[in-house]
């Protein structure tokens, strides 16, 4: 089949690859110790957001031929694709959207709804969050020009557009969080910053400068970001931001270029005023070292960092410090992290098209999607989302301008 092509060099990679390697060559396994089973799926054609939606979640994709221009703003920048993974982007190796698809079985009981109806237009929705009072903020990819962040009422309706004039395009709207005076926190990953908006979506704070990526480096007056892809608070409110999207290369801190084009993963800590705490960078360690920061959470039960180094497959955790805990090796993407009410971790494994329950030694114990595509159920990039108080889901998907809500 199309989507088994390149096993066989993937079988050969390093440790990294074990991942997408086994389980091609197994292609599939019956339930067992807990875990559901497990069957290869195949990939879907990505729309990258070209894609109409309708109000009860029905997508069309646009054809390639009909697609508009998307113009982008001049620096925007969000680097390579998995420039270093032994599973995608090497030379003549497998691509991302042609592996194929662990697809877990759905054994919790989950159905799938579309109360929200997002304005019509291109861009896929990266990100949603919710505030103490019920609202869901979305975060999408539109165009220059169109709004891309905007705020839902408790009955699904379409209460606030926080305008172009407030935040400027964010020009690869990527992740965000609502902290715990429910104010709004975007990242841009193409232009650099992380924002801050009050719950009315009023600008108060921008950490790093547009369109400049680079380092923090404390000491020197340098506060840049690198390609802030997502964030997470801890207890006290501390901001923690996940940096690197995909990409590794040595770090360039003491070297003459203050830019940093070339960039590392890292983790940003600070206040929730902006102020520094410190850093820890993952081309800096051994056996924690993590290649990006994708996903990314704060454990409710002990502050632990975890980081989703999406292309390795792995989750990374850390002390609220930056102390090294463990490494736990996964059969997908590692797109995003989350923690529901009870503590428990949750991934989202991005092209693979589901939200997958975890124990914390890594152990699938169960999952929600039908995996890659744009039916019912299916997500094209199942990522950042949210629990609501009942433990429900609700996420947009990276590619398709729609928020699908997962309730039993």
């Amino acid at each position: 089949m199309k989507f088994f092509a390149g096993a066989g060099f993937l079988m050969l990679a390093a440790t990294a690859a074990y991942a997408q390697a086994d389980r091609l060559a197994i292609q599939s396994e019956p339930a067992r110790n807990g875990t559901p089973a497990w069957h290869l799926g195949p990939s879907f054609p990505d729309p990258t957001g070209f894609t109409m939606v309708e109000a009860d979640g029905t997508v069309t994709v646009i054809p390639r031929d009909q697609r508009p221009q998307r113009g982008r703003t001049p620096g925007g920048a969000g680097g390579a694709q998995c420039a270093h993974s032994p599973m995608c982007g090497r030379k003549n190796g497998a691509k991302r959207n042609e592996l194929a698809r662990v697809e877990y079985d759905q054994t919790m009981g989950y159905k799938f709804s579309y109360p929200y109806f997002v304005p019509k237009g291109i861009g896929g929705i990266p990100s949603v969050a919710l505030d103490s009072k019920g609202n869901l903020w979305v975060f999408k990819r539109s165009p220059a020009g169109v709004v891309q962040l905007m705020k839902f009422g408790p009955d699904h309706k379409l209460v606030l557009e926080v305008p172009e004039s407030e935040i400027g395009h964010q020009d690869k709207a990527h992740g965000m969080a609502v902290d715990k005076d429910d104010n709004v926190w975007i990242t841009d990953n193409g232009q650099a910053t992380v924002m801050k908006l009050s719950p009315q979506g009023k600008l108060l704070m921008t950490i790093g400068t547009k369109g400049k990526p680079g380092d923090w480096v404390e000491d020197k007056g340098q506060r840049l970001l690198w390609q802030p892809v997502m964030l997470a608070f801890a207890p006290n409110g501390d901001v923690y931001i996940g940096g690197g999207h995909a990409n590794e290369s040595p770090n360039d801190v003491d070297g003459p270029d203050p830019a940093n084009v070339e960039g590392v993963a890292r983790v940003v800590h600070l206040t929730k005023d902006g102020k520094f705490v410190g850093q820890w960078f993952g081309n800096e360690v051994g056996q924690g070292k993590f290649d990006s920061t994708h996903g990314f959470a704060i454990d409710p039960t002990n502050g632990d960092v975890w980081i989703g180094d999406r292309e390795q497959y792995r989750i990374v955790v850390y002390t609220a410090d930056g102390k090294f805990v463990k490494t736990l090796q996964m059969k997908n993407l590692v797109c995003a992290l989350n923690f529901d009410h009870k503590g428990n971790p949750w991934m989202a494994s991005g092209q693979d098209g589901q939200f997958q329950k975890m124990t914390r030694d890594g152990k699938i114990v169960g999952a929600i999607g039908n995996g890659m595509g744009v039916g019912t159920g299916q997500f094209t990039e199942a990522s950042y989302w949210v629990f609501d108080p009942k433990d429900n889901l609700i996420a947009g998907d990276t590619s398709v301008g729609r928020v699908t809500v997962m309730s039993k």
